[in-house]
């Protein structure tokens, strides 16, 4: 229950071509690597999109001021 021989992998490889047929198996390959490429492609684009952008920092107009009670107030 090791390897498998030479000739099961032949019978494997001949049961795949009469499935996927010569042309079939290149054509998916080609495929793949075109999404691999755009995979690719799309990464860098993200990379070079997050070192262009800038940080804003929020500054407010006026520094917010603590009221105090006037002095006369009473509480009711």
């Amino acid at each position: 229950m090791g390897s498998f021989s030479i000739w099961h992998w032949l019978i494997v490889l001949a049961v795949v071509l009469l499935l996927f047929g010569r042309g079939k198996i290149p054509e998916l390959m080609g495929d793949m690597a075109k999404g691999i490429r755009n995979f690719r492609k799309g990464m860098s684009d993200d990379e070079q999109e997050q070192d262009t952008s800038k940080t804003v920092e929020h500054q407010a107009d006026e520094p917010v001021r603590a009221t105090k009670p006037k002095a006369g107030a009473s509480k009711s």
